[in-house]
């Protein structure tokens, strides 16, 4: 019987790029995203690509009822989920602090930190079912940044979002092991995908300016290296792993080419 992998923000960037990936290798997907269209698109092209199954479940992760509700109801036959890649995140505004906008904090907010835990909690709770019942454990991977590492200038409450996921991933970490769960963290620098264009509200050539000179991680980068996590020896977990392209030493240093 197939593996399930259950990944949200799957309509873009990091979670659509491990969507491919883990279909590619067989893997039945459980897909969120707030974009019901793109998701049922990103759907149907997996099915017929890769001849896997595929659950749609479109919720906004901000929106606690409909996260506790949407996973709770999920037809038992989806409920043994093996892998949850816990990807819903996103930047808003790039300011000083004392002129930075309190609805952009309060989206980060809701969204990397609440929508974080209210889809950890959920389906971890589904783990430790499965595992009381059969045995078998379940590996939580967690989508972190750089930025939760290191605080930069006008990072503010994007950096501590990020931070809070370092945290809930140690603490999730600590608490799970009794249940088997594994909890691995990545955190990654510079990639180009929707991320920066989010950040700055549309704004293309705002967005592209952050990798100029920059040979940035790519999405499917990111997929290949939570693919090879997840797909290590049941008594091996990767705790904790940062990775940049090769032109960044952290959230500060960069070598640009011009």
């Amino acid at each position: 019987m197939p593996k399930i992998v259950f990944i949200t923000g799957a309509t873009a960037g990091f979670g659509e790029a491990c969507a491919y990936k883990f279909a590619e290798h067989g893997y039945d997907l459980i897909i969120n995203g707030r974009r019901t269209g793109r998701l049922q698109t990103l759907a149907d092209t997996l099915e017929k690509k890769y001849n896997v199954a595929v659950l749609t479940l479109p919720f906004d992760v901000r929106d606690e009822k409909a996260v506790m509700s949407s996973i709770s109801t999920i037809p038992d036959d989806w409920k043994a989920i093996d892998i949850l890649i816990n990807n819903a995140g996103l930047a808003m505004g790039r300011d000083h602090f004392n002129e930075a906008s309190l609805d952009d904090w309060n989206v980060m907010i809701d969204t990397n930190i609440k929508g974080f835990l209210y889809v950890g909690k959920a389906v971890s709770q589904l783990m430790v079912e499965r595992h009381a019942s059969t045995g078998s454990a379940g590996h939580i991977i967690n989508m972190g940044s750089i930025a939760g590492k290191q605080v930069y200038e006008k990072g503010n409450v994007y950096c501590a979002t990020k931070f809070a996921v370092d945290a809930i991933s140690q603490s999730m970490r600590i608490d799970l092991l009794r249940h088997g769960i594994k909890v691995t963290a990545i955190n990654p620098g510079a990639a180009e995908t929707e991320f920066s264009l989010v950040r700055f509200k549309g704004d293309e050539t705002t967005a592209k300016k952050i990798y100029d000179g920059l040979k940035p991680l790519t999405a499917a980068d990111v997929a290949d290296i939570i693919y090879y996590c997840a797909t290590l020896p049941p008594h091996v977990c990767i705790n904790d792993l940062s990775v940049t392209c090769l032109q960044q030493a952290d959230t500060i240093y960069f070598s640009r080419t011009n």
